[in-house]
């Protein structure tokens, strides 16, 4: 694979994974407005967030990234070597063996649930009992989620292996379709219980769309084996260990902001998840889509000892997002208000809750380009068998992220700031702190990352995204009474105009490449 195909392959597979994303960030907003339509940022709403927290790292540690960064260099290395056997035998033990543990893990979490719930609201004291209560319900409902995301994330990481993006890409799709199924028909008879249900529906869809797929694959086979004595299964294992510590900080974090949350009034843990969502949908289009492309092609290189391609293909990677994430920064925190009141605002969903969501959303979306970065160095070390030094680094932020969550709640408080913001600015800080340093570590390691051509592409990104910021501030100057959607919705569209308009004047090669191949495929058309 030469350097050109390979970062065209890496643009092809970019495009479908990321047309993909949007579709499911489109489906995810749906479900979104409906809870937020249904309940607010009320109590009942704060309850299951919390129970979804334990679940949520149930999965992310046993089988989310953790399990998928270590699988899939392994996994390709046997296709490389056109092993087939021994793949698919890999493929079936850690299947075999996630499942379990995931199953095990989620048993015994429901048998201690109250125990658990009682933790987490450690820093509320004078919680209401039936809160409690509706919680520790929530909680069992949802632990019967893990082991089916489990697997399915294997069977994501098996197709994206052999170059199969779109049916892993659309599960999230399935998994939002599942929630508003549950939305719509189970909460209006038994409320919040039908959206715990939804969670799980959604998790049984999420693997339901994989399964075709994974049957197509040329030479797959199952074996009922746990393969305890196979090389292959302790090397995943050993890759994953140091990526567990990394995603296990990462939960921890993500729960001792739950925690701290309940402690800053209602509403606050579902204004901080709400405005989370919100920011990571720019970041699953942009930084997840490239991401999940580059790791196989980014492995393969590796494989093949072409490390001088890689270094290549990262720094184009690193130049595609900083091209995207910018602007994609600016325009979001500039047209947080009206759009998460033209998304939110009904119902249950009033002006105080599009207030305190607007307000999370901007801390957040200050660390969207830092988030871009870490997606795709860490891909880039995990593709070169180095676990430790993206989870040691990781796991360092997170630390850091968890003290700055205190102390930067404790600071808006005290300046008279609603305090949740603190615990997203807290995120953005750790996470941009994390960037950087894995940015020079990987330099490093690849003796150097082409940086002057990344900080060309930079320097363009920062001149389109002034232009475009002037045009939307002076927009929003015009439009202030206008109606949401029109301020939204035009604010996006004048602003990306402006940035792709200023990219093009300045002559930035990866517009006038896709210009270009889009001219191409229309005439042959």
């Amino acid at each position: 694979m030469t350097e050109s195909n390979a970062n065209k392959q890496i643009a092809r597979a970019t495009g479908i994974v990321m047309l993909a994303f949007v579709l499911s960030n489109l489906v995810g907003l749906v479900r979104q407005i409906l809870v937020a339509r249904a309940f607010g940022t009320g109590a009942a709403l704060d309850a299951f967030y919390t129970a979804a927290t334990l679940p949520d790292l149930l999965f992310n540690l046993m089988a989310g990234g953790a399990l998928a960064s270590a699988f899939i260099p392994t996994f390709t290395g046997f296709l490389s070597k056109e092993n087939r056997d021994g793949a698919w035998r890999l493929a079936s033990s850690v299947m075999n063996i996630s499942g379990l543990a995931l199953a095990f893990f989620s048993g015994l979490s429901a048998l201690f649930a109250s125990q658990l719930v009682a933790l987490l609201f450690i820093l509320k004291p004078e919680l209401d009992p039936a809160l409690k209560t509706l919680t520790t319900d929530l909680l069992r409902i949802i632990l019967i989620a893990p082991a089916i995301f489990g697997i399915s994330g294997l069977c994501m990481a098996i197709l994206n292996t052999h170059q199969k993006f779109l049916m892993p890409a659309l599960a999230p799709v399935f998994n939002w379709i599942g929630w508003i199924i549950g939305i719509v028909f189970l909460v209006p008879r038994i409320g919040i219980y039908g959206l715990a249900w939804g969670y799980v529906l959604g998790a049984l869809m999420h693997l339901g769309i994989q399964i075709p797929g994974l049957l197509k694959l040329t030479g797959q086979r199952y074996f009922p084996t746990l393969g305890l004595s196979d090389p292959a299964v302790y090397d995943v294992a050993r890759l994953m260990g140091p990526r567990l510590l990394g995603v296990m900080a990462v939960q921890i974090n993500f729960v001792i902001n739950v925690m701290i949350a309940q402690g800053l009034g209602v509403g606050s843990v579902t204004a901080i998840n709400t405005a989370r969502m919100v920011m990571t949908m720019p970041l699953f289009v942009i930084a997840q889509s490239i991401a999940t492309a580059a790791l196989p092609t980014f492995a393969m290189q590796v494989s093949r000892g072409q490390l001088s391609d890689m270094r290549s293909s990262l720094a184009a990677t690193l130049r595609g997002i900083f091209l995207l994430s910018i602007p994609a920064t600016l325009g979001l925190i500039l047209l947080r208000q009206p759009l998460v009141a033209a998304l939110f605002q009904y119902g249950a969903f009033d002006a105080n809750s599009t207030e305190m969501v607007s307000w999370a959303l901007m801390w957040y979306t200050a660390g969207l380009v830092g988030h871009s970065v870490v997606e795709i160095l860490s891909r880039a070390f995990y593709a070169l068998h180095d676990t430790k030094t993206p989870v040691i680094i990781g796991t360092i932020a997170m630390g850091l992220n968890a003290l700055f969550s205190f102390a930067f709640a404790m600071l808006f408080k005290q300046i008279g700031w609603m305090p949740h913001g603190g615990l997203a600015l807290a995120n953005s800080f750790a996470t941009a702190l994390e960037a950087v340093v894995l940015f020079i570590v990987m330099r490093k390691h690849l003796n150097g990352i082409e940086g002057n051509q990344i900080l060309r592409g930079v320097m363009a990104s920062l001149m389109a995204a002034l232009a475009m910021s002037l045009s939307i501030f002076g927009w929003l100057s015009f439009a202030q009474d206008f109606n949401v959607w029109v301020i939204s919705l035009a604010g996006v569209m004048i602003g990306g105009l402006v940035y792709f308009a200023t990219l093009w004047i300045l002559r930035v090669p990866e517009l006038q490449y896709l210009v270009s191949g889009l001219f191409r495929r229309l005439k042959r058309n």
